[in-house]
């Protein structure tokens, strides 16, 4: 009876953290192989503890190449995609005009469409126009995808903030300029970034559509796919710890800077 009371108590708790270990699976396999010195180039078995995949991450030079292209790519539309989506979900939030619910429903069709649709759209698009594939068709491809998860995100925010704050700043006499920098921004800032982390990392392990786009540039998830055929190098798994790894502290950050804020404000 005490052990059944005891499961009953506390079986959601349980199934939850059952499914974030199923979700955690796959990338504590990932950071176990970034350790590991394989038996022959396609065995993924853990043979030997080594930490020379950690010493030498650049060991094979076109994977570090792949590597730095894909965050040259996905900064550049992480940044195009966060201001435009910014002032975009601003507008859609704070104003009313003619179309608004046209707008809202477009913004959710890249997030609707399956990336195979969208990629071959692209490459129509590219080959018509005469654009040449390669970087920055990328960007450009990236930019539209990514474009509509940063203002879903922003607009949220906005939507949960309280408008009487910037009202009393104002009825402080503070200038809209003021009220902005002041009041807004840093309620908004945490949708944001936020944003720009969902945004950066759609970009960078972005493939199907970088694949239709790309011409002959080689970005790291297509370097991986075509690793595959000849055998993945360990260094691979390196790049995926440290990555995670990375957006656990930029995440961590964010929120512990969201509560000092929080308690600053209390």
């Amino acid at each position: 009876m005490r052990a059944s009371r005891w499961l009953a108590d506390r079986w959601v708790m349980i199934v939850a953290l059952l499914v974030l270990g199923y979700l955690a699976l796959p990338i504590l396999v990932v950071a176990a192989l970034s350790f590991n010195r394989p038996s022959s180039r396609l065995s993924y078995d853990f043979n030997e503890f080594t930490l020379e995949n950690w010493r030498q991450p650049c060991a094979t030079s076109d994977m570090c190449d792949a590597v730095l292209r894909s965050v040259q790519i996905g900064f550049l539309a992480t940044v195009v995609a966060t201001v435009l989506g910014t002032l975009m979900a601003f507008a859609l939030v704070r104003h009313r005009f003619r179309g608004r619910s046209g707008i809202n429903v477009l913004i959710f069709l890249p997030m609707a469409t399956p990336e195979l649709v969208m990629g071959t759209s692209l490459l129509a698009l590219f080959v018509s126009a005469g654009v040449p594939q390669g970087f920055w068709t990328i960007v450009i491809a990236h930019v539209m995808f990514c474009l509509s998860f940063v203002v879903v995100t922003v607009k949220a925010r906005l939507a949960g903030m309280d408008r009487r704050l910037e009202e009393a700043a104002m009825d402080l006499y503070a200038s809209e300029w003021q009220t902005f920098r002041r009041i807004t921004l840093p309620l908004v800032l945490p949708g944001i970034v936020a944003a720009a982390l969902l945004a950066f990392s759609l970009s960078f392990d972005d493939f199907i559509v970088t694949n239709f786009n790309a011409g002959t540039t080689v970005t790291f998830p297509m370097y991986v796919w075509g690793a595959a055929q000849r055998g993945i190098p360990p260094q691979v798994n390196v790049i995926g710890t440290a990555m995670f790894v990375l957006a656990l502290l930029l995440v961590g950050l964010n929120s512990l800077r969201g509560r000092r804020s929080r308690r600053a404000a209390s």
